[in-house]
């Protein structure tokens, strides 16, 4: 018995690893009734929090097998493989047990679809609801919603999961229809819909009763993979931003693919997936969210994809140097955000901290900020009487020479990969 679980979980677990849509929960879920787990104030991520610390959760697929056939996925139909299937009862034992001997602090819960699209969500649906109701599990659940499932079933999930998402796979359609042309957007697009539109409803509906039971507390997310398809990085912002603003999503994951078939449709891009381009991708995913950028500011006709020698927020000041220098001692909050090598939290801090006196050198570098970079872009109270007019290819050079001398004076047994 325990071998044949134990080869199961290898499989299953290993089929899983494709699926980055895991982070940082954002649940209150509290602990009630002497159960297990609590997923309030640490959360559940698949790797790091924001704050560096690695926690860990049980990502499993509930089973491999699948009736799509879709290019790009290890799991299709057509695909020669190991085949393997936890029973309900047997997922609920692994996370109760792993979560007994502090492996996990959660459960991510995918599957591949037999059958059909309820069959599949009715046995996961079975699964956190026991966990739920039976174990008293409070503990962080991530739950895959099955594309094609019904409403009834949805929303039930919705009361045992902290966090449900499902993937939109290609950024087009144009692209989905290529590598999988048995799917479709809508078939993201409708329980997406419906299940923001509950979250909306329960949330109207606590207002006026107490005991209105969580729905989707940690809300919804979604995956694209990059680099299977053509589409340019403004095609793929484009969308993210799109479904930010109608489904009201937490995050949107950007997935570089990884080559796993021969298929003709699907590129040659050696053995490691565009990193570099994943990453540029996720940090104008942050400067959306979180910096006040509009996506057409940063990816549009004229530059419709993201420097790879340069992060986007440097690119995007370059290209508009008529705004700069800033006064960090005058200019807002906003502004100051836009400037590369300040971030959130240091813009708060410029603007606090200038409240007792105007800020000096000095003072900027303790705040935090990545001088280096900054300096060609602010002013401050000890600044040059005459900042050099440089071109912005010359800050650039500047600004990327100086980078490199820095990590080549780091000896290479003292390097971080963080």
């Amino acid at each position: 018995m325990f071998e044949r679980i134990r080869e199961k979980l290898e499989i299953l677990a290993d089929a899983a690893k494709y699926d980055v849509s895991c982070s940082s929960s954002g649940s209150n879920r509290k602990n009630e009734n002497k159960g297990l787990g609590d997923a309030e104030g640490t959360g559940i991520c698949h790797t790091y929090t924001e704050d560096g610390r690695c926690v860990s959760l049980l990502k499993i697929l509930l089973t491999n097998h699948c009736i799509y056939d879709c290019a790009f996925c290890v799991s299709r139909r057509s695909n020669d493989i190991k085949r393997a299937a936890f029973t309900v009862d047997e997922v609920v034992e692994l996370t109760m047990n792993f979560y007994r001997r502090n492996y996990i602090e959660g459960l991510f819960l995918s599957s591949g679809i037999f059958k059909n699209a309820d069959y599949t969500m009715e046995r996961l649906v079975r699964i956190v609801k026991k966990l739920r109701t039976e174990q008293r599990f409070n503990g962080y659940i991530h739950l895959k919603t099955i594309p094609g499932a019904s409403e009834e079933l949805l929303k039930e999930a919705g009361l045992y999961a902290d966090r449900m998402s499902i993937n939109l796979e290609m950024p087009t359609e144009t692209g989905l229809k290529l590598l999988a042309p048995e799917k479709s957007h809508d078939d993201v697009k409708k329980p997406l819909d419906y299940i923001q539109q509950t979250i909306t409803q329960f949330s109207s509906e606590k207002a006026l009763i107490k005991a209105v039971p969580k729905f989707v507390p940690a809300g919804q997310s979604t995956q694209m993979v990059i680099g299977a398809t053509p589409e340019s990085d403004k095609e793929i912002m484009h969308m993210a931003n799109t479904f930010y603003k109608d489904f009201s999503l937490k995050r949107v994951y950007y997935s570089g693919y990884i080559p796993i078939s021969n298929d003709s449709r699907l590129p040659v891009i050696g053995s490691q997936p565009p990193l570099i381009r994943e990453n540029r991708l996720y940090q104008t995913d942050w400067l959306m969210r979180f910096y006040g950028f509009d996506v057409k500011e940063i990816l549009n006709d004229a530059h419709p994809n993201l420097d790879v020698d340069i992060d986007p927020k440097l690119s995007w000041a370059l290209r508009h140097l008529e705004q700069f220098p800033i006064d960090v001692n005058t200019a807002d909050y906003k502004m100051i955000m836009r400037v590369p090598g300040i971030g959130v939290a240091s813009a708060l801090k410029i603007v606090q901290a200038r409240k007792f006196g105007r800020l000096h050198q000095d003072q900027l570098k303790k705040i935090g900020i990545s001088f280096n970079k900054a300096k060609h872009f602010i002013r401050y109270a000890d600044s040059p009487l005459q900042l050099r007019d440089y071109e912005s290819g010359h800050i650039k050079a500047l600004i990327l020479s100086e980078s490199s001398s820095k990590y080549t004076r780091i000896p290479k047994n003292q390097l971080s990969i963080f």
